[in-house]
């Protein structure tokens, strides 16, 4: 995996309590400005089209993953005023993928006409095709039970086959050709990312390092949970237990200790050998979490030194400290009761 070329900044006391919903929407943001148009980046407009049953929803999804602002089944004749829309010109970073389902007859001219004008008003965009064996595409609907959208024939493989001659223009004004039908769909998501962004797949994994104290409960959205519970606790020196694990001298007390450095190395060691690997498994974020006993000292020092260290090495990392909230109240309860336990 490449190394980033510039850190993102981590989370400080400001942000440290920020909602996750504007903490993902966030990334989301990061994503499209690393793929943004420009240079190699793809297209700013991708067109998701082809058989029914080889894969479109499936390749919307890995899509929103990679960055792509993602429109289901928009009527042709919408196209060229999409992209006029200012909340998704390419100033603001955003890709969008389209999945257009234009097996009616009627759709095809509306849809030719709007790729015309997208040519002529100059917008960058493609046309991606996914197709599938015929024998695939029956064991899917076989599998799945559903009925086929094309009501011409008595057969399935008639029905594709209609389907297949309705297609046929589309497909031959196709930009991007792939067949899915010996694919997973982290194969799908890991081909599309090198067809339309040009960079493996494990480039557009979010990592993120949270720290957190036992006493407020497990984060249940943590795939890795590591307990730095061992390391002496800043919060019985009164000089360090106002203070939290972003600042100097607490930081300075936890990273020196020696248990803290060969703590720190091992850790550093197994992720750089395994977060790739989750990225290839077709992960799109991956949280790491990093526990003491309140979430306020040594949990901060360790997830903010593991988040910058994995700066340097992944695309998209970010430190988040959910409980330094709760435990900065606690320390003012706790100082005023005459102390208590933290982190």
């Amino acid at each position: 995996m490449k190394a980033a070329s510039r850190p993102r900044p981590l989370a400080g006391p400001a942000d440290a309590g920020a909602p996750d919903p504007e903490r993902r929407a966030d990334q989301r943001r990061r994503r499209a400005r690393r793929g943004g148009h420009g240079g190699t980046g793809g297209p700013h407009l991708l067109l998701v089209t082809g058989l029914s049953g080889a894969g479109k929803t499936q390749a919307m999804k890995a899509l929103e993953d990679l960055g792509f602002f993602c429109i289901d089944n928009l009527p042709p004749t919408f196209l060229p005023q999409l992209t006029q829309l200012r909340e998704l010109t390419v100033d603001r970073g955003h890709r969008i993928a389209v999945a257009m389902d234009v097996r009616g007859r009627a759709m095809f001219a509306d849809l030719f006409i709007a790729l015309d004008q997208l040519q002529a008003d100059g917008v960058p965009h493609q046309i991606l095709f996914l197709d599938c064996a015929d024998d695939v595409l029956v064991r899917r609907y076989s599998e799945t039970r559903r009925r086929h959208p094309i009501s011409e024939g008595h057969s399935l493989y008639e029905q594709i086959e209609a389907e297949r001659r309705l297609l046929a223009e589309v497909r031959d004004r196709a930009d991007l050709l792939v067949d899915t039908s010996h694919m997973s769909t982290h194969d799908l998501k890991a081909r599309l990312g090198r067809m339309v962004l040009g960079r493996d797949v494990a480039d557009a994994l979010d990592v993120d390092v949270l720290s957190f104290g036992f006493k407020h409960g497990v984060p249940l959205d943590a795939d890795l949970l590591f307990d730095v519970r061992f390391l002496p606790n800043p919060y019985y020196d009164p000089a360090l237990r106002p203070l939290t694990g972003l600042d100097a001298p607490v930081v300075d007390h936890v990273l020196g200790q020696p248990e803290a450095a060969a703590y720190l190395d091992e850790l550093q060691r197994l992720l750089e050998r395994w977060i790739p690997l989750y990225a290839k498994a077709g992960k799109a974020r991956l949280t790491v979490g990093i526990g003491c006993t309140g979430g306020q000292h040594r949990s901060v020092a360790i997830a903010e030194a593991l988040a910058r260290w994995l700066a340097t090495r992944f695309e998209d990392v970010t430190a988040v400290h959910r409980d330094l909230p709760k435990a900065r109240a606690a320390v003012a309860e706790a100082a005023e009761r005459g102390g208590g336990p933290g982190g």
